[in-house]
């Protein structure tokens, strides 16, 4: 097992400018890698029936969703905690991973409802994700400004919207189109944030922790576009 320590890596910011380009060409090339890997896994799950049969046991009981949102939520620490370890980079591919599975079976139901029901949208989601993350990655880079005072807004607004989400799975309401228009600006604040923190903080030596932390805020965003066009498609 390989051995290295985090720590010894500079702030990227302050880092020479080939070190800086190093790091942030594989950070997003670990980035591409993960939505790939998503991407191959859900094609993988949806094809075989699994999607269809989780589906099925989400329906069984208003109780499930919340049994599965508190288990990605336990995975998804576990999976942060190892992605940023500081004395072995395989542990660091296994947090990565870990995630990247987790994401593609938290994302079945939906993306399994909208090739149902709705296959051209998930196609326009994914490009206007896309485009969003496109933009928001360039006023990141360009503008210079730190944008890690979102951080404290973030964590307030996550814990809302998670009690929001638990009313609505415990008493039966739907959440409507506002709260997805709602999470997709949240979500958008979220991947701003996180692409400034690979610039102002996070070290030379955080790639692949750092390419987590984009490709879970690149995914929440995605989700509630998704969920925002299948909503609106639905009224029409």
């Amino acid at each position: 097992m390989s051995q290295l320590d985090i720590n010894t890596g500079q702030i990227v910011a302050n880092a020479p400018e080939s070190e800086r380009s190093a790091f942030i060409r594989k950070t997003y090339l670990h980035l591409g890698g993960a939505i790939a890997a998503f991407a191959v896994l859900e094609y993988f799950l949806i094809q075989s029936g699994v999607a269809q049969q989780f589906l099925g046991m989400l329906s069984g009981s208003k109780f499930s969703w919340l049994l599965v949102l508190g288990a990605f939520m336990l995975v998804s620490y576990v999976a942060n905690n190892w992605a940023h370890s500081a004395i072995s980079r395989e542990k660091q591919y296994m947090g990565l991973g870990l995630f990247v599975v987790a994401e593609a079976i938290i994302f079945m139901p939906l993306i399994f409802m909208a090739q149902r029901y709705a296959p051209d949208i998930l196609g326009q989601a994914a490009m206007v994700t896309a485009a969003l993350v496109g933009g928001l990655t360039f006023t990141a880079f360009t503008s210079k400004v730190n944008f890690s005072f979102l951080g404290r807004g973030l964590a307030i607004g996550g814990f809302i919207a998670l009690g929001v989400i638990v009313a609505a799975i415990v008493f039966g309401f739907s959440l409507g189109t506002w709260f997805s228009g709602a999470m997709i600006v949240f979500a958008a604040a979220s991947v701003l944030y996180s692409t400034s923190n690979i610039i102002h903080e996070y070290n030379t030596e955080q790639h692949v922790a750092a390419a987590l932390s984009l490709f879970s805020s690149v995914g929440l965003l995605f989700w509630y576009i998704l969920q925002f066009m299948m909503s609106m498609a639905g009224e029409d």
